[in-house]
């Protein structure tokens, strides 16, 4: 009865205060006893009934093998820490104990399949209000620290701290260095008792260096250039002339649309096209091609057009930001957004700094000095995205007559698509309100209501939602009725102008949805705290400095501060990342073999100084890509053969080659192996640029339509990435579907054809001439004189009683050789193609 009328929710007449204050004060050391009593009442109640229901109704989901929510319930420790909606118990507090709101049904509903009885309910709130009591277990020491506090391990993790200016070592490696680079992989390899390969021959060296900068093999003149060319710095020359060929930019532009999960189609089941998506491919084909800076890349791609409103350039560079996966028919539009928000956030982390962040959207990483609100931090920069479709990539540009000709057919076609807009309208009022009248009442009224009414976060969900009303206004001319035939006849003579029509050139990109950001709060956060953009808080706790983008009022100006952070020489994560990304593409495996995962569950480098002198380098460079191929391609470690006598005892001291002992032989990836076969079958269709055709196609497998759910069957077969994720390195498998689809597979037999007679169209060669040139082609070696004689048998099959001219190509009696079935060609073709030294580089 004391406690009750002390409590703060009690409010006592005030012809009782003077009564209560004489019981208190004459009360006061029966209510010190009563917390001892209080505290045994809590315990015995924690034995008898709380901790049976939390084994019983509880830990099966929330234990120690099963986490949902991330929340366990097997200990004090884990119910005062919570999981990704915050702490399940606030020991006293019945309002902020998130395990009572559940089992109570007042919010969080736990467990899903029914409330508790009353009586279990009660118990466990009984619990909470008096203290928690855990046996054994003090509740004061189980509350983890502050979130804010890091720890020195934390502080002092290696790829959080600034990019050393490191001086290469000196070695004594008789003359075996280059530059630096060799400088310390020798060091490496000297003190593990271990010495580099041999150069590989110069064969080898062209083809490895071709396929790796430009996806293509060698052609038979370029090695046959390269042979003859005695000059000290002929390596050096090739892999300039590599450089400023657009191939390189088709090569490395496939690398970059792994990692931003570029796909020209929305994903989930419906898939649709995407008829611009190429225009952002062509750009990064063109940045690179022209040697872009990478911190200039950086800045295009998060926030060209608040750079440069007017620039196209821009528009099309942040097609980057429209990327995203996208569900036609998801009516839970607010739900899509985030997940698109959250998606975009995703995949800044991994691409640009190598870091997962996706653990700390729902809690604290685990591992990783990353604070769920570092989570939103990133993510508030994206807040006010919304997509735009209507923007036009080129203007007009004058001088052209384009603006002339755009205005000639407006003028004359004006009558016809406003005829045509009449006949459709009705239908489309109907289409838009049966659209829309399947989102629920709340977002219905969002799409009816004038968008100036709307808050920017209103803004951007009935953008997103309106794109199905859209959908439905392309079905339109399929529900015309009487009016069908007027309207066949009104597009018909509208083509009649098609000569003079301007070109759409439409892009898929974004904007901001105006001045002011939306609010990023964390999911579940009681206190609805908006999250001010900022970068990880253990390397700088305030938010970021965000400025309106000068002459362009409808923008925050947040993703320029992301840009300016990203390509900021001191950003300790940046160049890192990006140096050892190419060193990966070029050695088969990072300097860090978790190439976006720079945190501790990922590696530690291999070889962390030389790490940081490449990153040092590539700043003081000007942030130069082909420079640091260059610098890569003309070491002695690049050139290295990828065999040696002493594999075995080389093997025994560093399994892995993560000393890089030996240039690392690999599989060519799914688009070098597609181009190969169309180069060597002298199909190849070298067009740079433009919309993306079907895969049946001789074009470069870049420019050919890369559809989330249905991949090119081979592409898909060597292991293409998804357009899901960002994908860092690609698997390589050998599956049964591979042979079967290079041996028997159509695509590979015509391919094999294509060769064939290529060979058989060379005028005034012999069989033995065209076997070497075929050998010349595939693999930029000639064969030797027993493989000569083994192609010949297999062409022309032994000859009887032993007598080898026929075999041999050699002439018959009348003086011409006899003549091989064309089959037997494509058979020899094909058995080229399917061979090992094909699909691999030494």
């Amino acid at each position: 009865m004391t406690r009750a009328l002390l409590s703060p929710s009690r409010h006592p007449a005030p012809s009782s205060i003077l009564i209560l204050l004489t019981i208190g004060l004459l009360a006061a050391p029966a209510l010190a006893r009563s917390d001892d009593d209080a505290e045994r009442e809590g315990l015995q109640l924690f034995e008898s009934q709380v901790r049976p229901i939390l084994i019983d109704r509880c830990q099966r989901c929330h234990g120690e093998e099963k986490q949902k929510g991330d929340l366990r319930v097997d200990s004090l420790a884990h119910l005062l820490g919570g999981g990704r909606t915050g702490p399940a118990v606030v020991p006293g507090d019945l309002v902020e104990s998130l395990l009572v709101e559940a089992v109570r049904y007042e919010g969080f509903e736990m467990p899903p399949d029914g409330q508790l009885p009353a009586d279990e309910v009660e118990a466990l709130v009984r619990w909470v209000e008096l203290g928690a009591p855990w046996p054994g277990e003090d509740q004061t020491a189980a509350i983890r620290e502050a979130p804010e506090t890091f720890t020195d391990a934390d502080r002092s993790y290696w790829s959080l701290q600034p990019v050393a200016e490191v001086e290469p070592p000196a070695v004594s490696d008789s003359g075996w260095s280059r530059n630096p680079i060799d400088q310390f992989i020798f060091e490496r390899l000297n003190a593990a008792g271990l010495s580099p390969a041999p150069e590989a021959d110069r064969r080898t060296l062209i083809r490895r260096a071709t396929f790796d900068l430009h996806g293509l093999p060698p052609t038979p003149e370029e090695v046959e250039a390269f042979l003859a060319d005695d000059a000290p710095d002929a390596f050096d020359r090739l892999v300039d002339r590599l450089l400023e060929s657009p191939r390189y930019g088709e090569r490395w532009g496939r690398h970059w649309l792994d990692l931003v999960r570029f796909a020209e189609s929305d994903g989930y089941r419906a898939d649709a096209f995407r008829p611009f998506a190429w225009r952002y491919r062509d750009y990064v084909i063109d940045a690179l091609n022209r040697g872009l800076p990478y911190d200039q890349f950086i800045r295009e791609q998060i926030a060209g057009d608040e750079l440069d409103p007017e620039s196209p350039v821009g528009r099309v560079a942040t097609g980057y930001l429209r990327l995203w996966v996208y569900e036609s028919n998801q009516r839970d539009v607010e739900g899509q957004w985030d997940g698109i928000l959250d998606d975009i956030t995703d995949v800044t982390a991994d691409a640009f700094l190598g870091l997962g962040m996706g653990c700390a959207r729902c809690h604290d990483h685990k591992y990783d000095p990353i604070l769920q609100k570092d989570y939103y931090r990133l993510r508030s920069y994206f807040a006010a995205l919304i997509p735009r479709d209507e923007l036009h990539v080129v203007p007009d540009a004058p001088a052209t007559g384009e603006a002339e000709r755009r205005a000639a057919w407006e003028a004359l076609t004006a009558a016809t698509r406003a005829e045509i807009a009449d006949l459709e309208a009705r239908y489309r009022e109907r289409a838009a309100q049966s659209a829309i009248k399947l989102f629920q009442p709340q977002m219905q009224a969002l799409i009816r209501e004038d968008r100036d009414a709307l808050s920017p976060r209103e803004q951007q969900l009935a953008t997103l939602a309106f794109r199905q009303v859209i959908m439905e206004y392309n079905k339109v001319p399929n529900q015309l009725k009487d009016e069908k035939a007027r309207w066949e006849e009104l597009v018909a003579d509208l083509k009649r102008f098609d000569a003079i029509r301007p070109a759409e050139p439409n892009v898929e990109t974004i904007a901001d949805v105006g001045p002011v950001a939306p609010p990023t709060t964390i999911p579940g956060d009681r206190s609805v705290e908006d999250i001010p953009p900022g970068i990880l808080s253990i390397l700088d706790p305030e938010p970021a400095s965000i400025a309106p983008p000068p002459g362009w009022p409808d923008s925050t100006g947040r993703r320029t501060a992301l840009a300016s952070w990203l390509s900021d020489p001191s950003n300790p994560l940046v160049p890192r990342v990006m140096v050892n990304r190419l060193w990966q593409y070029h050695f088969g495996k990072g300097i860090v073999a978790t190439s976006s995962d720079f945190g501790r569950l990922g590696e530690t480098p291999t070889h962390p100084e030389l790490l940081d002198w490449l990153a040092s380098t590539f700043i003081d460079e000007g942030w130069s890509l082909k420079s640091l191929h260059r610098m890569m391609m003309t070491s002695s470690a690049y050139r290295q053969d990828s065999f040696r006598d002493d594999l075995e005892s080389c093997q025994a001291v560093d399994a892995e080659n993560t000393l890089l002992w030996r240039f690392p032989p690999r599989r060519l990836e799914a688009e070098p192996i597609r181009d190969a076969m169309l180069a060597v079958s002298g199909e190849l269709d070298l067009d740079l640029g433009g919309p993306s055709v079907s895969a049946d196609q001789p074009r470069r497998s870049i420019y050919t339509k890369f559809i989330r759910n249905e991949k090119d069957p081979v592409l898909g077969a060597f292991d293409i990435a998804d357009g899901y994720l960002s994908t860092a390195q690609r698997n390589v498998t050998t599956a049964p579907t591979q042979s079967l689809m290079m041996i028997n597979g159509a695509w590979t037999l015509k391919r094999a054809e294509a060769f064939a007679n290529r060979l058989l169209d060379l005028p005034d060669h012999t069989d033995a001439d065209r076997v070497r040139h075929a050998f010349r082609l595939a693999y930029a070696r000639s064969p030797d004189s027993d493989e000569v004689a083994a192609a010949l048998v297999f062409l022309r099959g032994p000859a009887p009683d032993g007598d080898d001219l026929a075999a041999a190509g050699l002439p018959c009696d009348d003086g011409t050789e006899a003549p091989v079935d064309r089959a037997t060609w494509v058979d020899f073709c094909h058995v080229l193609l399917n061979a090992n030294e094909f699909l691999y580089v030494d």
